[in-house]
């Protein structure tokens, strides 16, 4: 590709440089700005991680920022990119693609959980940056030894992606809605047990079922393991009836 046509926000996002210009050296480079952006919505949320407030973090105006980054939105393609992070070596190779896709969705949610802003980011298009490609990379190439086609490949690396990231904001709400120090599996059993006293059989007669029975009383320890494990075994099913088909 010839890089001068390349747009400048693509520039960015792969850190392809500007030939050198003499004069001192600049006192930033994107690398460190997108940093700084990360470093703030690990901290204190997506939202803190405003160009005044990275700009302030930095100890430079805001208008200098834009020399770097040239919107809020570029901003966040950016940190979206440098926060999910390189694919770890444990995804290199190739494999029965079942296991190997299982490990690369488990791979996804780790980074999701390493900065839990991730999931909650709103999505502005396809992958683009060379993390984001690279996460595609090896999703596709888990699908490598089934008898998918490309078009099927994508669907599929979509929808366990798209999986894991509901995954992580339903147990980011979660988390933020029991109380301080109770632990999910005691979370649920109050929840069962209010809801009990307050579904009645005659107006909604399964959904009392369900609260009378023993779901919420027996969770186990770590429910959201066992809840993402079995959405997750549902969807490879599905997959597993795509490629026998």
């Amino acid at each position: 590709m010839d890089e001068t046509r390349v747009p400048d926000e693509l520039a960015r996002l792969w850190r392809i440089t500007p030939e050198s210009r003499l004069g001192r050296p600049a006192r930033l480079d994107v690398a460190r700005v997108v940093d700084a952006a990360v470093e703030l919505a690990d901290r204190e949320g997506l939202a803190a991680a405003t160009l005044p407030k990275v700009a302030e973090s930095l100890g430079v105006t805001k208008m200098s920022l834009y020399r770097y980054v040239g919107s809020k939105d570029e901003l966040l393609a950016l940190m979206q990119d440098a926060a999910i992070g390189p694919v770890p070596s444990s995804l290199d190779g190739t494999g029965p693609w079942r296991a190997r896709l299982r490990l690369w969705a488990v791979e996804q949610r780790d980074g999701l959980a390493r900065h839990p802003w991730l999931a909650t980011a709103p999505v502005s298009g396809p992958p683009k940056g060379p993390n984001m490609i690279g996460w595609l990379d090896a999703g596709l190439r888990a699908l490598r030894e089934s008898s998918l086609d490309w078009g099927a490949k994508v669907g599929v690396v979509m929808l366990v992606s798209e999986y894991v990231r509901s995954s992580a904001q339903l147990v980011q709400g979660l988390e933020s809605g029991r109380e301080a120090g109770q632990d999910q599996a005691a979370a649920e059993r109050d929840y069962g047990r209010a809801m009990a006293s307050l579904v009645s059989p005659e107006r909604f007669p399964d959904a009392a079922a369900l609260f009378s029975s023993a779901l919420f009383e027996d969770t186990g320890d770590d429910t959201a393991q066992q809840d993402f494990d079995f959405g997750l075994d549902l969807i490879l099913d599905g997959v597993a009836a795509a490629v026998e088909r």
